[in-house]
């Protein structure tokens, strides 16, 4: 899954926005960033355009320092 998250100023207030994208839409998710971004080149109050992604199969808990039993992997040196 991917999330776009940025900000607009109303009136003289920051008001946060976000857009959800599907784990197969990563080029949408680029895309509709470059949007905003566009539009931010245009003179649109945007700010603080971020993209930010979450890997469901990931082997660990997002934060935790150490890996389950069941990854095995051992740095070589």
């Amino acid at each position: 899954m991917f999330m776009i998250y940025w900000s607009i100023c109303v009136d003289g207030k920051e008001l946060a926005c976000s857009q959800e994208f599907g784990g197969e839409s990563m080029a949408d998710a680029l895309r509709f960033t470059e949007s905003l971004r566009a539009e931010r080149r245009q003179g649109a109050a945007i700010r603080h355009i971020t993209m930010s992604c979450e890997n469901p199969d990931s082997v660990g808990y997002a934060g935790v320092a150490d890996a389950g039993p069941e990854y095995s992997w051992k740095k070589r040196r």
